[in-house]
């Protein structure tokens, strides 16, 4: 009878990239960040990618790991931002670079299935209206606890379009997913971005949550292998 063989799930150039790294090993900060840079073979620029496995139980309201955090140097990403406000507050997005600024007839368009945005920043005097979109929009809602309803408008807009600004937020495996650069970035950058995303979540920690928390730190490329880095260096920050 014939068996069936796996096949390598993995191109030939993803293979011989991963033989840079020994998976078995737990790299300094400076040699993960090389090694990244190195192994991002892709035809575009890829970005410098960081998972971080928090001591946290996700399933508890208490230990839920989110907010928000300013990178240095950005993500070198550029995202489209959408606000809803009226008046002065809206005359200061657009002036910030708003993609497209609205408020009532914004929130129609959204309801009629608009969706050409990557953020959609709210005034608090658009709050009350969110609940019309909600449904539709799930977690890309705007709210007060990931920054996304703000009267600091004009810098929020600033933030995002330049990039600078990340969310973060553990998933259900208690894991954190944050890009921190591109591979075109110096190392300095990447380095100063991780440090920065680092010291956001050893913040962030649940006072519920015992023992040892930064569990470990994997960064790669786009399309790179994972590169193990010491959780102990990292949280020095």
């Amino acid at each position: 009878m014939r068996q069936n063989v796996r096949k390598n799930p993995h191109s030939p150039r993803f293979t011989d990239l991963a033989k840079k790294v020994d998976k078995d090993a737990v790299y300094t900060v400076d040699q993960a960040i090389a090694l990244v840079k190195e192994t991002a073979g892709a035809k575009f620029v890829e970005s410098v990618d960081m998972a971080v496995r928090l001591g946290i139980d996700p399933r508890k309201s208490d230990q839920n790991v989110r907010g928000i955090t300013n990178l240095p140097h950005g993500t070198g990403k550029t995202k489209k931002v959408a606000v809803l406000a009226k008046g002065d507050r809206a005359a200061e997005a657009e002036g910030a670079g708003a993609d497209r600024v609205g408020a009532d007839e914004l929130i129609a368009e959204i309801q009629a299935g608009w969706r050409d945005f990557d953020v959609l920043l709210a005034t608090t005097d658009m709050a009350p209206q969110l609940g019309k979109i909600g449904r539709a929009l799930g977690p890309r809602t705007p709210n007060k606890r990931n920054g996304t309803v703000t009267d600091e408008i004009g810098q929020a807009v600033k933030e995002i379009k330049g990039a600078s600004r990340v969310e973060y937020r553990a998933d259900k495996a208690g894991i954190v997913h944050l890009g921190i650069g591109k591979v075109n970035f110096t190392e300095q950058q990447i380095r100063e971005n991780m440090h920065a995303a680092m010291d956001a979540l050893v913040k962030a920690k649940p006072s519920t949550s015992k023992g040892k928390y930064i569990l470990s730190v994997t960064m790669s490329s786009t399309m790179g292998p994972g590169v193990r880095v010491d959780p102990l260096e990292a949280s020095k920050v």
